[in-house]
């Protein structure tokens, strides 16, 4: 009995000195033994990370396990990370799930900063996801673009409700295996792919223990995480090194221009025009990120714009007036009509600041030790800037938590990166390299939605939309958006 009463009193006098300790700076929240400040941090950790920094700052030092973390929660901090220090925060930290489902760290978006990923980034930029390389995918997407109305059309004249959420998803996989693959999966094939890459995304955005606790990583073991992750590498891989394969036996010809990004690939291969040798396992990496990047992000935010503008009428009717107006008649948008719908881009800058796809920025980590704003960061520190935070923040935004998309309307703020108050997609370095190939995707199908239907809620004119979010790779609606469409005047 004296053993646990002692022990008991030693237990207490370590956890109130940690307390104690953790409560000197104030720039950092106090921590437990063992698991640091993985305690503080909820369902939605974005938002975690939000209300903590109300009361520790933008530079909020917390540690997750004995790793160090640094929450950037400030247009100001994320320009000292992202800019002025951004050769030190370039850095990929090691995490598990990366490790199995993105070939061992093989991607550009996981590679660590050095030469290989160098190279992996000047192969997006100037072969994968150019401008010149965007649009020379225009006809796939005006052709998948086609199949997705006649489809609203179909379920419209039988007075059913359509599935945005599964049908922006399922047109958005198709485009993104044309562009990549060649090929779309469709009927059982389609259903399949659909599904593995649903799996893929929700592997890759679970929230990993053993990254920081290691001696908790039985807890992950227990959970099944570890099989499921490797079956669905494995499917995965399989599926690419099979598309590979068949198009390095039979390539389609000797120059870049080709139709999709595999033989784009093999053609850098075969020539070596880059100055460096590319392997088999770098081509798939690739390629996967190619998936990652164009599927759940930009479905995940086609379906937030719906979802404003179904909560919104006074909206949508804008929306469609400016669409009638630039379509003069025509059925459908173009992509030349895009630059002159002021309004929609408007809208859509509206729903990345408050549905940023992934409100916590990919984490970077510290390759040396710096100090940043006279706060000192070790080396090895891991660094989440929260886009959703920034882009709530009153000091840059009135009434931050109301979608309005007429603050777009007479500024010049933009979602490239220069406008740190603003950046869903990052930026510096490690800043997303699809930015323009999202932007294609998204503007003309939500053009032509709003252009083509009428949408309401299967309940009526007095429905309300439920806004409820689910966390993951992305934070996406937790319930399908379900809604009726009936064909529309476009006179």
């Amino acid at each position: 009995m004296l053993v646990i009463i002692s022990s008991t009193f030693l237990f207490l006098f370590l956890v109130i000195k940690f307390y104690s300790y953790s409560t000197k700076t104030k720039n950092s929240p106090p921590r437990l033994p063992l698991i640091g400040n993985l305690h503080q941090i909820g369902s939605f950790p974005h938002r975690s990370f939000y209300a903590l920094a109300k009361k520790y700052g933008p530079f909020m030092q917390m540690y997750f396990g004995k790793v160090p973390i640094l929450v950037i929660s400030s247009a100001e901090a994320a320009r000292e990370i992202t800019k002025t220090h951004d050769h030190v925060f370039a850095n990929r930290p090691p995490k598990i799930n990366y490790d199995i489902l993105l070939y061992n760290f093989r991607d550009v978006s996981s590679a660590p900063y050095g030469e290989y990923w160098r190279q992996l980034r000047s192969i997006c930029m100037l072969h994968l996801l150019s401008a010149k390389r965007v649009k020379s995918l225009r006809a796939v997407r005006e052709e998948e673009l086609v199949l997705m109305m006649d489809k609203i059309r179909d379920y419209s004249s039988k007075s059913l409700p359509v599935n945005l959420s599964e049908l922006i998803a399922s047109k958005t996989n198709d485009v993104v295996c044309r562009a990549t693959l060649g090929n779309k999966y469709s009927g059982e094939s389609g259903t399949g792919f659909a599904k593995l890459m649903m799996d893929f995304t929700e592997l890759l955005g679970t929230f990993m223990v053993g990254d920081y606790v290691p001696s908790l990583d039985w807890m992950t073991h227990l959970s099944g995480y570890y099989s499921r992750a490797k079956k669905v590498a494995k499917q995965f891989d399989d599926l690419l090194e099979g598309v590979v394969e068949e198009r390095f036996n039979n390539p389609k010809g000797d120059n870049e221009e080709q139709t999709d990004l595999v033989d784009v690939l093999l053609w850098i291969q075969r020539t070596e025009s880059l100055g460096f040798p590319i392997d088999r396992t770098t081509i798939k990496a690739l390629l996967l990120d190619m998936f990652v990047a164009g599927t759940d992000t930009i479905s995940t935010l086609l379906e937030w714009e719906m979802s404003e503008l179904m909560k919104n009428p006074h909206m949508m009717k804008r929306l469609k007036e400016e669409a009638r107006t630039v379509a003069n008649g025509r059925t459908y948008i173009t992509e030349d009509d895009l630059s002159n719908m002021k309004y929609l881009k408007a809208l859509v800058k509206e729903a990345l600041r408050m549905y940023p796809p992934i409100p916590l920025l990919v984490p970077r980590e510290s390759r040396q030790d710096v100090k940043v704003n006279g706060y000192s960061i070790k080396a090895g520190t891991r660094v989440f800037i929260n886009a959703w935070g920034i882009a709530r923040d009153p000091r840059y935004w009135d009434q931050p938590d109301e979608f309005r998309p007429e603050r777009f309307l007479d500024t010049s703020v933009d979602v490239k990166g220069i406008d740190y108050q603003l950046i869903p997609f990052g930026s510096g370095r490690r800043g997303c390299p699809g930015l323009v190939y999202a932007m294609a995707a998204n503007d003309l199908v939500l053009a032509n939605l709003v252009h083509q239907f009428n949408w309401e809620l299967p309940g009526g004119a007095g429905a309300k939309v439920d806004m409820s979010e689910a966390f993951g790779f992305t934070v996406h609606r937790k319930f399908p958006l379900m809604a009726h469409a009936t064909v529309s005047n476009q006179k």
